[in-house]
């Protein structure tokens, strides 16, 4: 059974790009042997995942994120059963925030800030739609 599970985050070190590469660079290593696919979408403080799988390869997978010190005040926006996968092409795509326009941020958020915490987990996933539909996920596919 797959399985969609979105959640946001605050990171306990702002900026700090290293940790931010060492995240990813986890993801791309063991996401694949697990079956998860997904995307990252980080601003300043704040982190915005989506992760796709099975259902157990997931749950482990978010409560190793639940208990990283490089996260707090971790908020589950979304979890539902799937069909099938809409982030399929990333082990882990990366949205850079500071080079979308701001004109897409305000037709979801309230401000041009990211800030999951304001919204829905439905408009989250619209936002992270969007973006894939106009290409501004970095990082390996597949």
């Amino acid at each position: 059974m797959l399985v969609r599970l979105m959640y946001a985050s605050r990171a306990t070190t702002p900026g700090d790009a290293e940790a931010l590469q060492a995240i990813l660079r986890a993801s791309k290593a063991h996401n694949p042997a697990a079956g998860i696919t997904g995307l990252l979408c980080c601003s300043g403080t704040m982190f915005l995942q989506v992760l796709e799988g099975g259902r157990d390869a997931v749950n482990r997978l978010y409560l190793k994120v639940a208990a990283d010190p490089r996260h707090r005040d971790l908020c589950l926006l979304s979890y539902e059963e799937i069909v099938e996968r809409r982030f399929g092409a990333w082990s882990m795509g990366q949205v850079d925030t500071t080079r979308l326009n701001p004109a897409l941020l305000l037709k979801y958020l309230p401000t041009t800030t990211l800030d999951p915490y304001a919204v829905s987990g439905r408009v989250s996933l619209a936002l992270l739609e969007e973006l894939v539909a106009t290409a501004s996920i970095m990082g390996d596919r597949g």
